[in-house]
């Protein structure tokens, strides 16, 4: 007996999804199982796993050549999520089980025709639904993760039994795997581990710092990028860590953007919610580039800028990290995107993060102490800082020192300083000023503002510009700083009230970028 039928999968490079018709048909020769259309490795070592399923589930494969073919054939293919849509197309060109049009299944199979959960699921079904493919076949442990997708009707099952048995087939044969014991405890929904789900640390705990406190609640409140110089334990990680406390909840198409790059690249059925707090990433300054930015082999992986995407990102030590790899950076700062290239695919992913950088001033880390001697020679101090390019602190539009903390201020604020929930009403209704003035503009941010915008509609006087030109003319700032220190200074608009900045907000946002020498 001959025969032919289609199913419908979703191929996914980077977060793009795209449609892939899993063809199978049925000749009349010898047995034999091929899968054709650029499979990986792994799909290809997936053909006997797929006879043992369906031969555990009570209806075999054909005893025939089987072909499967995965539609368009220059679209590479990868992992175990195409599983069960070739089990259930063989089955249907067998006649075993009638066909299910249009119908999306997207799950990884056992031996014993268990449905396991697999990763990127939240993509994968926002493709389906774009492309016009309602109807999703998930396993149970994806249900919750796939019926975020809006439009999407999400069907969860537990073994390739219960898909069958829903697609039509006689339910007389079939066969259930043994439960497998209760599930392992799951984090809180949405996150990404226990920790994820207690509060984050208070600003409150921060001692002295007020500039480092402002800088702080001016980033927060613009999107700004950030960089702190100073001695150890002055509590520049510190106030790092607070960053994301201040930050205000994600909305609905920022969480889902977060939440289909955790999907991708957390734990398969660990997404039960959107991710609606700003993510916080602090890589190791031995990161690697593809760590930092994404790669790997076969179809490029996200890196820790693509899981700080509309949170933020901190390189403690900043100019211990090799610099090659920290200017790899300066790309995605403008663009807000990474972009990955391999010879097998190129893959793009979203990486809006806000960028802070914590650097001692010398190797020693005690120049500019109090009561501290400094061995390092003037050549090595600028050799150190130096690891840090010009390019890329150009695009840093804050930055400070931090000085030691006295005694003193250490006795006297401990647990009397401004709280963060205090602090992020004021960054809250920063961002809501923001959004009024720039959502027809297609912006978020202050930090996102362009050239266009702030040479056109929200450019500011000449008198209260001056400051400006006159840093420029003497050197001190690029046409790149000069628009970023307009960013700041609608910033500190927005923070004030008021429906534009002045020229004391200039004069403080240029102040921001000279507190830390070239």
């Amino acid at each position: 007996m001959t025969g032919f039928a289609r199913t419908w999968a979703v191929a996914l490079v980077g977060l793009e999804g795209s449609m892939v018709e899993v063809e199978a048909d049925i000749g009349q020769t010898l047995p034999a199982f091929s899968i054709v259309g650029l499979p990986d490795a792994a799909l290809n070592e997936a053909r006997e796993r797929l006879r043992a399923a369906a031969r555990n589930t009570g209806l075999p494969l054909s005893p025939r050549k089987l072909t499967v073919n995965l539609t368009p054939a220059t679209l590479p293919k990868r992992g175990s999520l195409f599983d069960l849509a070739i089990v259930v197309s063989a089955l249907q060109a067998a006649g075993k089980v009638p066909p299910t049009g249009r119908t999306v299944y997207l799950a990884e199979l056992g031996l014993d025709g268990a449905l396991r959960p697999v990763r990127g699921i939240l993509p994968a079904v926002m493709a389906a639904v774009r492309a016009g493919h309602e109807h999703v076949v998930v396993a149970g442990a994806n249900t919750a993760e796939a019926r975020l997708v809006p439009g999407a009707r999400v069907e969860g099952h537990a073994c390739l039994a219960d898909v069958l048995a829903a697609a039509g087939a006689d339910p007389a044969p079939l066969h259930r795997p043994a439960p497998a014991g209760p599930p392992p405890p799951r984090p809180a929904p949405g996150s990404d581990d226990e920790d994820a789900a207690r509060p984050g640390p208070d600003l409150a705990e921060v001692a002295g710092q007020a500039e480092g406190r402002l800088a702080l609640e001016i980033a927060a409140a613009g999107g700004h990028h950030l960089l702190m110089v100073g001695p150890p334990g002055s509590g520049k990680t510190m106030l790092a860590e607070r960053l994301p406390g201040l930050l205000p909840d994600l909305d609905d198409a920022a969480a889902m953007e977060v939440t289909a790059v955790h999907s991708l690249n957390g734990a398969a059925g660990r997404c039960t919610a959107l991710v609606r707090r700003p993510p916080f990433e602090a890589p190791h300054h031995t990161v690697s580039a593809p760590a930092l930015l994404g790669g790997g082999s076969g179809i490029p992986r996200p890196g820790a800028a693509s899981r700080a995407h509309r949170g933020v990102l901190f390189l403690d030590e900043a100019p211990e990290f090799d610099r090659r790899v920290v200017d790899a950076l300066r790309q995605p700062l403008e663009s807000g995107r990474v972009r990955i290239d391999r010879s097998i695919a190129s893959a793009t992913y979203p990486a809006r993060f806000q960028l802070v950088l914590a650097a001692n001033p010398c190797p020693c880390g005690l120049s500019g102490g109090r009561g501290a001697e400094c061995r390092c020679t003037p050549r090595e101090r600028r050799c150190y800082f130096g690891r840090l390019s010009g390019p890329l602190l150009d695009r840093i539009d804050l930055q400070i020192a931090v000085p030691r903390v006295s005694y003193g201020e250490l006795a006297a604020e401990t647990g009397r300083g401004e709280a963060t929930a205090s602090v992020a009403r004021r960054v809250a209704a920063a961002r809501a000023a923001q959004a009024q003035r720039l959502h027809r503009h297609g912006v978020r941010t202050n930090a996102e503002l362009g050239g266009a915008l702030l040479q056109g509609p929200l450019r500011p006087g000449r008198a209260v510009t001056a400051p400006l030109e006159r840093a420029m003319d003497r050197g001190e700032l690029t046409a790149r700083g000069h628009q970023r220190v307009l960013r700041v200074a609608w910033t500190l608009a927005d923070l004030e009230g008021r429906a534009a900045p002045d020229a004391d907000d200039v004069e403080t946002a240029l102040w921001f970028r000279s507190l830390v020498p070239a």
